[in-house]
């Protein structure tokens, strides 16, 4: 469990993200088509996981726009971002926004990647969705770089996660 806190009052998430060095637990998550995407589909590629609670608030709806800029110039690399939102809010925003380098993905099936990953929110106003959080894969599948915000309210720190796919 990860202590994390939102608005500065302390919410709980079920477990801790998966540990550098270690192999990323396996996913499977819904695209906007709603079919199935797998960590396996992005074997042999670098990918940085952008892990939110909600498309739909300002941070969110930030991270994503930053790391779709981002992401347009990166060799090897895909960027992910999950959220338990539906995929057709997910492709409702990317429309809007023009969002093109970054695939969305949703934990609102199986709702397993909120566990494999520690990320989902066991406590509080927000309980059930996933904290924000980054999870960068390397090319072999091995977890390279984590970041749990500690703070709901608070945007991941771009620079070291980018910094992390070189």
């Amino acid at each position: 469990m990860t202590k994390i806190t939102l608005k500065g009052n302390q919410i709980k998430t079920i477990g801790k993200l998966p540990k550098v060095g270690k192999k990323a637990p396996k996913f499977k998550l819904t695209k906007v088509d709603l079919s199935t995407a797998k960590l396996k589909d992005f074997k042999g590629k670098k990918v940085l996981i952008n892990i939110t609670p909600s498309i739909d608030t300002g941070i969110c709806a930030n991270s994503l726009r930053k790391f779709n800029e981002a992401a347009a110039g990166l060799d090897n690399t895909v960027v992910l971002h999950v959220s338990k939102d539906l995929p057709f809010a997910h492709s409702r925003f990317c429309a809007a926004e023009g969002i093109e380098n970054v695939i969305t993905l949703s934990d609102f099936i199986t709702k397993k990647f909120g566990r494999k990953y520690g990320v989902t929110i066991k406590t509080g106003p927000m309980k059930g969705l996933l904290s924000r959080a980054i999870v960068i894969v390397d090319e072999d599948g091995l977890v390279k770089y984590t970041q749990q915000v500690p703070e709901i309210a608070q945007e991941p720190d771009y620079e070291a996660a980018l910094e992390a796919l070189k």
